[in-house]
């Protein structure tokens, strides 16, 4: 007897669960479209796009605040995709935000390292590991290849090379269909 009322009780606390998460979700559409916007950008938090990561863009276009061609790292297919979701025509990659480039991660020099750790704060994902006055590296599967780490390195020893195919963030995720 025990058991069947836990089980009622599981069984009602799922459904009063299930009842706001769907009240919730309905009440507010312009919060579904975003995520969705969202999901089909390269999450580089790059800042490209006039935005301070991708998700503040995601926002701006679907309130009509920004285009969908803004986003360099995701070239194309990001723009297809966006434009696949909103209902939108294609539109060209607006080079005043920049070109698309090959996915691409930084290196850091470890033997020009000097440790000055001024890499460290503009890494938007943490991908940059050291500590004061010893040599830093980069985790490549972390990066996103944003390049905000290059400018402030006082010796120059960080650049960008090639991401392996397997880095996968750079796996632009398709779309829902407006129909699902």
């Amino acid at each position: 007897m025990l058991w069947l009322t836990l089980i009622g009780l599981a069984l009602l606390c799922t459904g009063i669960g299930y009842g706001f998460s769907r009240l919730s979700a309905s009440g507010n559409q312009s919060d579904v479209l975003v995520e969705r916007i969202n999901d089909c950008l390269p999450q580089t938090q790059c800042a490209q796009c006039n935005f301070p990561g991708c998700r503040p863009y995601a926002e701006a276009i679907a309130t009509g605040q920004a285009n969908i061609n803004q986003c360099p790292p995701g070239g194309d297919s990001t723009i297809e995709a966006l434009a696949e979701v909103l209902g939108v025509p294609v539109v060209a990659l607006n080079v005043d935000y920049g070109t698309h480039k090959e996915p691409q991660v930084a290196f850091i020099d470890e033997a020009a390292c000097i440790g000055c750790t001024l890499c460290i704060p503009p890494c938007p994902v943490d991908a940059i590991i050291g500590s004061t006055k010893l040599m830093h590296t980069v985790i490549a599967e972390d990066c996103t290849g944003c390049e905000l780490c290059i400018e402030p390195c006082p010796v120059d020893c960080i650049s960008l090379v090639p991401a392996k195919p397997e880095v996968s963030q750079w796996r632009y995720p398709k779309p829902a269909r407006a129909h699902d």
